[in-house]
Formats: C-alpha cells, sequence, structure tokens
C-alpha cells in the first residue's frame, strides 16, 4: 500500500495550499469580513471556492508535502499571499469611513453614532451611511467578482511554492495608505471648506453683533448647512468611488505581479 502515499499526499497538497491562500482571502475581504458575517459561513465560501476552483488551478509541485516542515512554510506564505490580496480590499472600505467620519464631526453629526459592523467600535452614522452605500455599489459593479478572478489569477502569477510576493507588490501594499488618506480627505474636503466659511460667517457676525447671541443658534445652522453638504456631495459619489475602485484594484495587480486588462 505504499504506492498510495504519494498519491494522497499529492491530492492533499492540490487542496490544502489554495484552500489556505483562498480561505485568508475570505477572511478579511472588504463585503464578508465584518462581525456581521458568521466566521463559519466564511469558512463555508472558502471550502465552495476552493472546490470549485480547484480544476483550473496548477499543480502544486510534487516535492512539496503537506506536513513537513517544507508543507508547512509553504502553507504560512499562502496565508501572507492572501491575507495581503484581502487586505487591499479594505483599504477601499476605510477611504469611504474615513471620508464620513470627517463629514459627521465637520457638519455637527458626529454625536449621532452606531456600532460599526467591520471593526465592532462606535462610528458616526455618516461614515455608517457611505460604508453601506460604498458596499452596495461595489456588489453592483460586480466589484467582488473581479476580485475573485484576480484571486485566481495569483496561482499563475504566484503559484504554490512561491515564497514572496513581487518586491513591487509589496511596495504598491505598503505605500497604498497614504493613497487612502489622500482619497478619503478629498470626499471630505468640501464640507470641511463649507463649514469653515459657516463657522467664520458665524463668528464674524456674533463679533460685530455680540448682543444677537449667534452662536446660540450656530449649531442648527451648522447641522442644516452639513446635511445640505451630504446631500449635494452624493452627486460626486460614484465617480470617488470608480477612481478608488481602479486605484486599489491596480494595486492588487501590481501585488501578484499581473496586469488589471488580464483580469477585468
Amino acid at each position: 500500500m505504499d504506492f498510495l502515499e504519494p498519491i494522497l499526499f499529492e491530492s492533499l497538497a492540490s487542496f490544502i495550499f489554495p484552500f489556505c491562500r483562498i480561505s485568508a482571502f475570505l477572511a478579511v475581504f472588504f463585503v464578508i469580513s465584518g462581525a456581521n458575517v458568521p466566521m463559519f459561513v466564511r469558512a463555508l465560501l472558502a471550502l465552495a471556492f476552493t472546490v470549485c476552483v480547484l480544476p483550473s488551478l496548477p499543480a502544486a509541485p510534487a516535492s512539496l508535502i503537506p506536513f513537513s516542515v517544507e508543507g508547512l512554510l509553504a502553507v504560512g506564505s499562502e496565508v501572507i499571499k492572501g491575507l495581503a490580496m484581502g487586505f487591499m480590499t479594505q483599504f477601499l472600505s476605510q477611504i469611504f469611513t474615513m471620508a464620513g467620519q470627517a463629514v459627521a464631526m465637520q457638519t455637527g453629526l458626529g454625536f449621532a453614532s452606531l456600532v460599526d459592523p467591520v471593526s465592532g467600535t462606535n462610528a458616526p452614522v455618516v461614515g455608517q451611511f457611505f460604508t453601506i452605500l460604498s458596499t452596495l455599489v461595489f456588489l453592483s459593479m460586480n466589484g467582488h467578482l473581479a476580485f475573485f478572478g484576480l484571486m485566481l489569477e495569483s496561482f499563475n502569477t504566484v503559484p504554490v511554492g512561491t515564497q514572496m510576493l513581487p518586491p513591487d507588490g509589496l511596495y504598491a501594499l505598503s505605500s497604498f495608505g497614504s493613497y487612502m488618506f489622500q482619497a478619503a480627505v478629498a470626499m471630505a474636503l468640501s464640507s470641511i471648506c463649507t463649514m469653515l466659511i459657516v463657522n467664520f460667517t458665524l463668528g464674524v457676525m456674533t463679533r460685530a453683533a455680540p448682543q444677537l447671541n449667534i452662536f446660540s443658534l450656530g449649531f442648527a445652522v451648522s447641522m442644516v448647512v452639513g446635511l445640505a453638504v451630504l446631500v449635494l456631495s452624493l452627486n460626486a459619489f460614484m465617480g470617488n468611488f470608480t477612481a478608488d475602485l481602479n486605484e486599489v484594484f491596480q494595486a492588487t495587480c501590481s501585488l501578484v505581479g499581473t496586469t488589471c486588462n488580464d483580469v477585468w
């Protein structure tokens, strides 16, 4: 029965290593990584996705035994690759969360907060609104299918057994945080400038006529103006989301060493 041992190890290797990368990717993926999605559901999705794509994946190296030292190192490498790809999608979520928090704090709407299903902490309602809206737009644009296709393509560009991601991809991952802050500030810049003008106007009016007590109405005026700015800023939401999604996807393609035209 010794001849069955290599066949068994080969079968296990062809399933375990892709499953580790895919499950790590889904564990931190933008849409399903929140606390409102049970871990059991994510595990089933990873198992189903692995089974579906397994026939189209390249075979693992025959010398790579799952339960050996090299196999354990390969498992760790696959987990890191999956986490890196899934972590890139979190940048897209955090862009709109941070932009919503900045708008809420500037317009006086920051006192209204809810529990963020992703982080489990209290977050302004405006940030939650932007997060839910970006999630719905992401799913309507089939962004999840594009990233799943990129995950499938990564097995060709970064095969099982490769210990490191491309250096250009690691640089894109480490430097993409700056773009996240830039995009969040760009989305909240209109509300910041508008509320600066409103507060400056209220301050001048209070200084010119202290007996009117303008600041007693300042909070209500700030909220009304903030709601108006929030409604008007939604006109540019789709353009900002498309640009940010393209940047995230381009960076993820660089992370796995491929071009986006081959996937999307």
